[in-house]
């Protein structure tokens, strides 16, 4: 009896250590314009993305915020003062071993609303298009390097807003 009871109890705690190690974190901060736009359908997308690449268990961050905190963050890091739909930053390699830390999405909700508009679409669709557009910049691929590296990301892109 103890053995059956001690073995049930090893693994029990087993599961529960996989269901603590296989969550996948994706954070979402909203400021300013950011903070009115529901964020629980964007985080399940994100988690979906994540999933479809192969990331599953890497941490994502994910911010949404207005045209004016966009605006000072492309000046800063891009040098183009004004304000943009998605900005990527990557993280820092080097993290210790298990640990695989995305970087960072940032996305204005002001211009999603905006293009969403222009493009006869929902905003929910737009906000999904710019997380699938940021995640790509952040794991390194970039349709400004060439057109063929841009039709690589947009077969891409498109790939995945159909699997959503």
């Amino acid at each position: 009896m103890k053995k059956w009871r001690l073995l049930w109890c090893s693994r029990l705690v087993s599961l529960r250590r996989m269901r603590y190690y296989s969550a996948m974190p994706v954070e979402i901060v909203r400021r300013a314009g950011g903070k009115k736009y529901p964020a629980r359908g964007l985080k399940s997308a994100a988690k979906k993305i994540l999933e479809m690449l192969k990331q599953d268990r890497a941490e994502l961050s994910i911010a949404l915020v207005g045209d004016a905190e966009i605006g000072r963050l492309n000046a800063r890091y891009r040098n183009k003062d004004y304000p943009t739909d998605v900005l990527s930053f990557p993280a820092a390699v080097g993290m210790p071993d298990g640990i695989r830390l995305l970087g960072d999405v940032v996305i204005s909700v002001d211009k999603a609303r905006q293009q969403a508009k222009e493009r006869g679409r929902t905003l929910d669709q737009e906000m999904t298009t710019l997380l699938i557009h940021g995640v790509l910049h952040l794991l390194g691929y970039d349709h400004e390097r060439s057109a063929k590296d841009a039709r690589i990301m947009g077969r891409l892109e498109k790939k995945l807003r159909r699997a959503l």
